[in-house]
């Protein structure tokens, strides 16, 4: 069975063999020290002063990892290229690199296929939004001028830096679905082969909600692993027709998602079960390794790694 979906069979299926990938959390909030960023930091405050990009996606394939996905821009609103639509991007920065540039050239040197994570939620670039960080979450929408806005953005990241694998949208719930429609469209002419994702929360995956998510390619499984009870199902119902909707468990190796001095990696033992758990349930793991305020991946973290991937090799014979 076919399905009805946007993408083959095929393609959802070769998406499933990549299997691990590293999410890289690297921005205004790794200097700030806020996830939720007010977004009313200087753009100058962003200023890693050992920038080194190429290490990420080396450190990934060395800890066998198939793919990655970098932050491009987060609540903070400050963005990791250098943006014709704002000023608050690292252009203006303490550290002028195009990092979504380095990312995908690495990405390219060392065989990883590249993803770009953008977030609907933003702190800086209101234009009459408001945002969960100033309402009830349930009350949070954005403008019209914010969604072109967005949506000029994605034309920017998705027609430089050449064919990306994956395109992540956060926070889709506070977009209105008309919006979510034309910019899955428009994701879809632009990068016709990426697998699109529309997150869909914190949850283990047992449930899908059209009202948050839809339409998007795969299902976010955030902060949790797939129910125990037969694992992840990858087959959904969506409005009468019937989707193959693969999984992605995301989650920190440590407990924050961007770097946090003393955010210590969890146990070789947990790490372990969180990858054999996601893969024998049926669904990729996602894991967020956070750069420092250097720019680069701190060594507790690529050791953390490197064990991870032997204890794999020992259990399964390969990764």
């Amino acid at each position: 069975m076919e399905g009805n979906q946007r993408l083959s069979l095929q393609q959802l299926q070769k998406w499933e063999a990549l299997g691990y990938g590293m999410f890289i959390h690297f921005g205004m909030s790794t200097f700030d020290g806020e996830e939720l960023s007010s977004g009313l930091q200087p753009s100058t405050m962003y200023a890693p002063d050992e920038l080194d990009v190429d290490q990420w996606i080396r450190v990934a394939k060395e800890a066998g990892m198939k793919y990655a996905v970098l932050t491009t821009k987060h609540v903070s609103g400050h963005c990791l290229w250098p943006s014709k639509y704002t000023d608050y991007h690292v252009g203006t920065s303490g550290n002028p690199t195009d990092v979504v540039g380095e990312f995908v050239k690495a990405c390219k040197k060392y065989d990883i296929m590249p993803g770009l994570y953008y977030c609907s939620y933003d702190n800086h670039h209101l234009f009459g939004s408001l945002t969960p960080s100033h309402t009830d979450g349930k009350d949070a929408y954005t403008t019209e001028e914010y969604q072109q806005f967005q949506s000029q953005q994605i034309d920017e990241l998705l027609t430089r830096y050449g064919p990306i694998g994956e395109v992540w949208i956060d926070i889709p719930m506070i977009l209105p679905r008309g919006y979510r429609h034309k910019l899955y469209d428009r994701i879809a002419a632009l990068q016709p082969d990426a697998i699109i994702m529309m997150n869909h929360g914190i949850g283990d995956g047992s449930e899908f909600s059209v009202i948050r998510a839809w339409p998007t390619d795969i299902m976010a499984i955030e902060r949790f692993l797939p129910n125990s009870h037969n694992g992840y199902d990858p087959w959904k119902e969506i409005e009468g027709k019937r989707c193959y909707m693969p999984g992605e468990v995301c989650d920190p190796i440590g407990w924050e998602w961007f770097y946090v001095d003393g955010d210590a990696p969890r146990s070789d033992e947990e790490l372990l079960g969180m990858y054999l758990v996601a893969r024998a349930r049926k669904t990729n793991l996602l894991l967020d390794v956070g750069p420092d305020k250097r720019g680069k991946i701190p060594q507790h973290y690529v050791d953390s790694l490197m064990c991870l991937k032997e204890n794999i090799i020992k259990v399964t014979g390969h990764i």
